[in-house]
C-alpha cells in the first residue's frame, strides 16, 4: 500500500469542494501536461469536458465548472487571486474563448465545449469526467479523470496520478501499525514516528516549516472570516455569521492586524459559553471563505476545512499548548490519521456522505488535540475512535449544491465532538476500549458502501429536497 504524506491531506486549498472544484481543477491541469507529452498546445483546435454523476449535479453550487474552466486556462488555484476569478470566468463566457494552458487562445462555448451530464454515471467513481483534444491533423486525444476526495485525482489506469510512490521507513496503514512502531522502536509520541516517516518527503525542519505555513494560512483565513460580513453567493442567501459573532464577543476592543486580533481573543473572557461560541466563530469563518471561493486549508476537504482550524485555534487561544512544536505536533497527528480513513475507507462525500469528510476531521482533530495534551498513543487513536463513532452514517445533502446549508454549521459540530472526544479519551483507559480505530474505519467504508447514492452528494435525498427554497 502507497505512503501518503501528512501535507497531501492537509494543504492549501480553494473552496468551495476539494472533491467538486480542486479535483476537477487539478484534472484539468493534468489533461494540459498529457496535451504536452503527447503533442503540443498549439497543435490543439478544440478541447471538450464533460462532468458526471455528482460533479454534473452539484456541479453550479460547487465551481465544477469554474474550476474546469479556469483549469484549463492555465490557473493554479493555489496561487491564483481569489478576487479575480468572476472576472475571469465571465471573460471566458462572453468572449467565448480560452486560453489553453495560458498559451493558446482557442473557442470555448459554455454549454457546447463544456456540459453537466445529469443522466449519467461513469462506473468507476461517482465524480467522473471525461476531457477530450481534438487536433489540427484531426487526431483527438481522450482521457477520463476522476475526482477522489481531498482534491486527489485518479483515472481508471491509475488510482492515483503524476505524483510517485513511497514507501515510509515505517509504514502506517492502520492504527495497528501505529502502535506496533511506536512500541518496537521506542517512540513516546504519536508524532515523534510520524516526524521520522516524513523524511520519505522532505528534512524535518522543511517538516516544521510547512506545517508552521499550515498555521499561517490558517490564522489568515479565520481573520479574514471575522471581519467579512455580507451574503454568500449561490443564491441561497446565507448571511455570513462570524464577524457578527467575533464583533459581540470582543465588544469594543480594536485591533488592526491577524496578530493583535489573536491577543484580543486570548485575552476575551473565558467563560466556558464564550469558549463554545468561539470555537464555532473559527468553523463558521473558514467555511464562509470556503463558501466564496476563498483560499483555505483542506483537511482532509474544504466540506470540512473549519474543524481543523477551529480545534487547533482552540488550542492556541484557550489551553496551555501554545507553541510552535504543539502546531506541528497536531498537525502531524491529525494527517495522518487522516491518512488512514484514505487507505481504508473514503474521504469523499460522493462515496461516502458526510461521515467521510466532517466526520474524518473530527477524528483528525481529536488525535492532534489529545497529542498535544498529553495523550499516550493509544489514547490519541481512540480519540480519533470516539469522533468518527459519533458521526457514522452521517449524510451529504447540501441544499441547491451549495458548500453551504448544513456543511457550514456543520462544522461547528465536528469541532465541538473533537474536543469532546480528546477529553474523553484523556480521561480513559484505552485497553478497555470496546472499538479500536481501525474497527472504526472499517464500520465507516460498510456504511458508505449501504448508503443510498441520494445522500452522497447528490442533493437528490435528505435536507437538499426536504427544504423548500424559495426563488430570489
Amino acid at each position: 500500500m502507497e505512503s501518503i504524506s501528512v501535507f497531501e491531506i492537509i494543504k492549501v486549498g480553494i473552496g468551495p469542494s476539494s472533491s467538486h472544484t480542486m479535483g476537477p481543477w487539478n484534472a484539468a491541469t493534468s489533461f494540459i501536461n498529457l496535451i504536452k507529452r503527447e503533442k503540443s498546445i498549439a497543435e490543439v483546435k478544440e478541447v471538450f469536458l464533460e462532468f458526471f454523476g455528482s460533479l454534473a449535479k452539484t456541479g453550479i453550487g460547487h465551481g465544477t465548472d469554474i474550476a474546469g474552466m479556469l483549469g484549463l486556462n492555465g490557473e493554479n488555484f493555489r496561487t491564483i487571486d481569489t478576487t479575480k476569478i468572476d472576472e475571469k470566468v465571465n471573460f471566458i463566457k462572453e468572449h467565448q474563448t480560452l486560453n489553453l494552458g495560458g498559451e493558446k487562445e482557442i473557442p470555448f462555448i459554455y454549454g457546447h465545449h463544456l456540459i453537466l451530464n445529469k443522466s449519467k454515471s461513469l462506473d468507476f467513481h461517482p465524480n467522473g469526467m471525461i476531457f477530450k483534444a481534438f487536433f489540427e491533423d484531426g487526431t483527438e486525444l481522450v482521457q477520463d479523470y476522476y475526482s477522489v476526495g481531498g482534491g486527489f485525482i485518479a483515472t481508471q489506469e491509475k488510482n492515483s496520478i503524476e505524483k510517485d510512490c513511497i514507501r515510509t521507513l515505517y509504514p502506517c496503514h492502520h492504527g495497528s501499525d501505529v502502535i506496533k512502531y511506536c512500541e518496537r522502536f521506542g517512540f513516546e509520541k504519536f508524532s515523534d514516528l510520524i516526524l521520522v516517516n516524513e523524511e520519505s518527503w522532505r528534512t524535518q525542519e522543511e517538516t516544521r516549516q510547512e506545517a508552521l505555513n499550515i498555521w499561517y494560512n490558517i490564522k489568515e483565513c479565520i481573520y479574514k472570516g471575522v471581519n467579512k460580513e455580507g451574503i454568500l453567493p449561490g443564491g441561497l442567501n446565507v448571511s455570513r455569521r462570524a464577524a457578527g459573532i467575533n464583533r459581540r464577543l470582543l465588544g469594543e476592543k480594536i485591533y488592526r492586524n491577524k496578530d493583535e486580533w489573536f491577543q484580543q481573543v486570548v485575552d476575551a473572557e473565558e467563560t466556558f459559553t464564550n469558549i463554545n461560541k468561539w470555537i464555532a466563530c473559527f468553523a463558521l469563518a473558514v467555511n464562509e471563505e470556503n463558501a466564496s471561493f476563498g483560499r483555505i486549508i483542506t483537511a482532509p476537504t474544504n466540506g470540512a476545512s473549519g474543524v481543523i482550524p477551529a480545534v487547533l485555534m482552540y488550542a492556541q487561544a484557550f489551553t496551555p499548548q501554545t507553541s510552535d512544536d504543539d502546531i506541528v505536533r497536531f498537525l502531524l497527528v491529525a494527517g495522518e490519521i487522516g491518512t488512514l480513513f484514505k487507505k481504508n475507507a473514503t474521504i469523499s462525500a460522493a462515496m461516502g456522505g458526510c461521515q467521510a469528510e466532517v466526520g474524518v476531521s473530527s477524528a483528525m482533530a481529536a488525535a492532534g488535540l489529545t497529542e498535544i495534551l498529553g495523550g499516550s498513543v493509544q489514547q490519541v487513536l481512540m480519540a480519533a475512535e470516539i469522533a468518527m463513532e459519533h458521526h457514522l452514517g452521517l449524510t451529504c445533502d447540501p441544499i441547491m449544491g451549495l458548500v453551504q446549508i448544513p456543511c457550514i454549521e456543520r462544522n461547528t459540530m465536528g469541532a465541538i465532538k473533537a474536543i469532546t472526544a480528546a477529553n474523553i479519551a484523556l480521561e480513559s483507559d484505552p485497553a478497555k476500549a470496546k472499538v479500536s480505530l481501525d474497527q472504526v474505519i472499517q464500520t465507516m467504508w460498510e456504511t458508505a458502501l449501504a448508503m443510498s447514492d441520494r445522500f452522497k452528494e447528490t442533493s437528490e435525498g435528505g435536507l437538499a429536497i426536504a427544504v423548500n427554497v424559495p426563488e430570489c
